[in-house]
């Protein structure tokens, strides 16, 4: 292994005080990690910050597209477009790198600082257990995009160097590991904490992210020899050490287990209650971790960049998605599957807040759709709706999965958690949720699938794909979806050709999930058929095209004609796939995926430019 070495400049910033003259008197408003651990007071004060440092709306905006859930529609020669489709390069890399080495570095004193306090409350507990709860998250974070990363678990000013080189990913998921086991320890239950909101971590919520790194760890990633850096060398392979992958398995299943029989969350009975529930600002019961997002200091675009597109002119504001539901997403719901209708919102809003069906290509994320709020919130950019990190739904599945895992077959347990999901899912009705497999891989393919209809446009799919070793796979089939759906082939033969509606008045808590619309299976309208529907108040929406209803949502969708011509009467010819090949959308979907290199992100260049010790440590192949 190279000589270890880490560029420590940004976390040093907000680490670095001004000093005092010699003798001089500190104030006694001086905040810094010479008085701040003095008392609990300030000591929470540090640790609230903490919440706030490691967030970017990267998250989920351009590390959270390129999947089977969500594309991206802005311009196709922008970096957050490119690296939405695996355009990689260490000049695109997201700018998140440094934002979770802050959170580090804060997360860093604070253990330092709550561990040296003389008097050792329960309060000081929970606060030195939410610190490292924080600093764990921020770590898998890391992980899961860049790999094998720095680690520091000392604040900088006792690091002997301000440089480092990478760490074995094994060493680091062990480490928060350790990590997370000693802050369950120190957090109380949710029913010991006077007025719990779920901005904040608890016993189960650390549980619920211990199994989380439990199951990255133990799952598959792009692994290299890091004394060579060889391009021969990578591969996508779990950790060699069989016994350690089981092992964490198990600290998975126990720790989700261990939520579940406390029995202090529990499954919404509805699912679009979650995030109605989100966007108003409520707590529902099955949320246990979410990003607090609320008020005019703190800025999130949740809600406006992953809404519902809204005129600006409508009673709801701007709202200007730039990322919108894969196509094939759509279709792979069940019939009766309520989730559909909640993770996908089907129109748009024009400039007289009136609702619009909208073709397949320019469906959005429902889970945040400004209309399902009772108001704009603090702004159009600033929604006050916070990100869901955590719920009871995904220690159900990931108990189920790891059960599976560490067995080798779905146990019963295993079973009923899938069975209480899906459930849900159909609304009470267990006689519509088909049949659960009891083989350990058709159960995991279960598990997969059902990841996606639950948690579709929450930010995880990209690197759950690459921890089960499927992200190339599973792209490229999404990908040859997408052309039978353009030929109308298979099983998309008779899906709607067009659909005809009268536009809603849009409204504040609006109570559907859809619009009532009348499907047409017609392969070509005509321009009299359609100007007679028009002559009695309807609009006409050909499904496959990316002619949208509301001009201000024109453009950019995935399933837009590639070559189309138009007939003598002026509409637009549906030619079947013939031409798609040349959609630009098309063409450019997963443009630079290639297996074994899109699953990890190159270091950016910036980082590695001033950092000596990351010298010739780029991932192989970059």
């Amino acid at each position: 292994m190279k000589t270890k070495y880490i560029f420590l400049a940004i976390a040093a910033s907000a680490a670095l005080v001004s000093c005092n003259e010699f003798l001089e008197i500190p104030s006694a408003t001086k905040f810094d990690s010479d008085t701040v651990f003095q008392t609990e007071a300030r000591a929470e004060m540090a640790v609230l910050g903490a919440y706030q440092v490691g967030w970017s709306d990267e998250i989920w905006y351009q590390l959270g597209m390129g999947t089977d859930e969500v594309y991206s529609t802005e311009g196709v020669t922008n970096s957050k477009y490119q690296l939405g489709n695996y355009v990689l390069s260490a000049g695109r890399t997201g700018g998140c790198f440094s934002t979770f080495y802050k959170a580090v570095e804060q997360a860093n004193n604070c253990i330092e600082g709550l561990r040296a306090m003389p008097d050792q409350t329960d309060n000081v507990k929970r606060l030195l257990g939410e610190s490292l709860a924080l600093r764990a998250a921020s770590y898998l974070n890391l992980l899961r995009y860049w790999g094998d990363v720095p680690y520091m678990t000392e604040p900088v000013a006792k690091q002997s160097s301000f440089y480092s080189s990478r760490e074995s990913r094994d060493v680091v998921y062990d480490g928060i590991v350790k990590d997370l086991q000693e802050a369950v320890d120190l957090l109380p239950w949710k029913s010991e904490i006077a007025n719990f909101t779920p901005e904040r971590y608890c016993k189960e919520s650390a549980y619920g992210l211990l199994a989380r790194v439990a199951l990255y760890a133990a799952g598959y990633s792009l692994r290299w020899d890091l004394d060579t850096y060889a391009e021969s060398s990578l591969k996508i392979a779990k950790r060699d050490d069989a016994a350690r992958v089981k092992e964490l398995n198990k600290i998975a299943m126990d720790a989700c287990k261990a939520v579940i029989d406390r029995r202090s969350f529990s499954l919404s009975p509805k699912y679009d209650d979650i995030f109605r529930d989100l966007v108003n600002g409520r707590y529902n019961q099955e949320s246990m971790l979410e990003q607090g997002k609320y008020g005019t200091n703190v800025k999130c675009n949740v809600g406006y960049t992953n809404g519902a597109s809204c005129h600006a002119s409508s009673m709801f504001g701007k709202a200007f998605p730039q990322m919108r539901i894969n196509p094939i997403l759509y279709f792979d719901y069940a019939e009766g599957d309520t989730r559909r209708d909640v993770t996908i919102c089907q129109y748009a809003v024009d400039a007289n807040s009136n609702l619009y069906e909208m073709p397949y290509g320019c469906f959005y994320i429902g889970k945040f759709r400004p209309n399902w709020k009772s108001t704009i919130g603090t702004g159009t950019s600033a929604r006050d709706i916070n990100w869901p990190w955590l719920r009871y739904d995904h220690i159900l599945l990931m108990y189920a999965e790891a059960a599976n895992e560490y067995n080798g077959a779905p146990t019963t347990e295993a079973v009923n958690a899938l069975k209480e999901v899906r459930t849900r899912a159909f609304g009470g009705d267990a006689s519509k949720i088909g049949d659960i497999p009891t083989s350990h891989d058709e159960f995991l393919k279960a598990i997969i699938a059902e990841n996606r209809f639950e948690f579709a446009g929450e930010s995880w799919r990209r690197t759950e794909l690459a921890r089960w070793g499927i992200l190339y796979e599973t792209l490229t089939a999404n990908k040859e979806e997408l052309m039978k759906l353009a030929g109308r082939e298979g099983r998309y033969a008779d899906v709607d050709r067009y659909r005809v509606f009268k536009p809603v008045a849009g409204e504040w808590l609006f109570a559907d999930n859809n619009i009532p619309y009348t499907a047409l299976k017609t392969l070509q309208l005509t321009k009299a058929e359609i100007d007679a529907y028009k002559a009695d108040g309807y609009v006409v929406v050909d499904m496959q095209d990316s002619v949208s209803p509301c001009t201000h949502a024109d453009g950019n969708e995935i399933m837009s004609y590639g070559v189309f011509e138009t007939g003598p009467d002026g509409v637009r010819l549906y030619k079947g796939k013939d031409g798609y090949e040349k959609n630009v959308r098309y063409v450019n979907l997963f443009g630079g995926l290639t297996r074994q290199h899109s699953e990890i992100l190159p270091l950016a260049t910036t980082v590695m430019d001033v950092n000596v010790g990351l010298k010739e440590q780029q991932v192989p192949g970059y």
